[in-house]
């Protein structure tokens, strides 16, 4: 572990998603103490994006923006929501230039999938058709997200290509969870892990999923083909049972013909990156938005 995350993990409180209702409010006292960027240079505003339901998404707009991101909260599909992101996503229109279209999907169990992938390609579509209106060039338009809200960027790029959907430039993968079926070497291994381990994963598929069988547009890792999607940077952390899955699928993407950058961060585990005083975690968070501002002004 890096021992400047170290002293942090008996701190960080042990999420029981028996009762996911119950523990969003734990995840949002969580997400809401850490420091807001400072916004004074862009502009922010909550839109609603027509649907069925309508989903509610906020728009950050620097100044000069030349590309423009669909951004996804992580919370394991069942926590989250645009003031817990707040700070995430403040953090990638600040740092990458991009204007961050971050999204207040519907949450599981209420809501099982394919509610969440249905809201995040409902906004995908509003963003591609008004990228003008919200001040980036729509050839410049990337997905992105973090652990769920990965998942959920990887399964709408595969459905925008499946669909003929409006073009995605890249898939920016923090941490994804992509496989509910947990057979990986870190999937079966980390049992007691930070902050996220085998039961807890066990426990968001199964709220996300509902009973219902997988999909590749529920569990990218189950789709055969993955020629033709967007280049990809993935990022893992060293401890998390997610890290061999999303490796894997980033080789996957390498033979499949699509540009990749994968990086996998050692002494780290799954969300400490929140951890903002360790110098892993400001170099995690400035490599993302370098490599999101180098994808889209290319």
């Amino acid at each position: 572990m890096d021992p400047e995350l170290e002293p942090f993990i008996p701190l960080f409180p042990r999420a029981d998603l028996s009762d996911p209702v119950a523990e969003r409010k734990n995840f949002t006292a969580l997400a809401t103490s850490l420091p807001a960027p400072d916004l004074k240079d862009m502009e922010v505003a909550d839109h609603t994006v027509p649907a069925d339901p309508d989903v509610p998404v906020r728009v950050y707009r620097p100044r000069d923006a030349q590309g423009g991101i669909v951004w996804l909260h992580g919370g394991g599909f069942v926590m989250g929501d645009l003031d817990t992101e707040h700070p995430w996503a403040g953090r990638v229109a600040e740092g990458s230039g991009a204007v961050v279209i971050s999204v207040g999907y519907r949450l599981a169990p209420e809501h099982p999938y394919p509610a969440a992938l249905d809201d995040v390609w409902a906004v995908l579509r509003w963003a591609a058709e008004h990228a003008g209106e919200l001040g980036f060039d729509p050839e410049r338009l990337a997905v992105g997200g973090h652990s769920a809200g990965a998942c959920l960027a990887a399964a709408v790029s595969l459905r925008a290509r499946d669909e003929q959907g409006p073009p995605i430039r890249f898939q920016l993968l923090n941490q994804p969870g992509l496989d509910d079926r947990q057979e990986t070497w870190s999937g079966r291994t980390f049992t007691e892990t930070p902050w996220m381990n085998r039961d807890k994963v066990s426990a968001i598929w199964r709220h996300y999923l509902g009973g219902a069988p997988a999909t590749p547009y529920a569990a990218p890792s189950r789709a055969e083909d993955l020629a033709g999607l967007p280049a990809a940077y993935i990022a893992t952390a060293e401890f998390d049972p997610n890290r061999d899955e999303a490796i894997e699928y980033g080789l996957r993407l390498l033979r499949a013909g699509v540009p990749v950058e994968l990086h996998q961060w050692a002494g780290t585990f799954h969300g400490s990156q929140a951890l903002l005083s360790a110098e892993v975690s400001q170099r995690q968070l400035g490599e993302a938005a370098a490599v999101l501002r180098r994808a889209l002004a290319r």
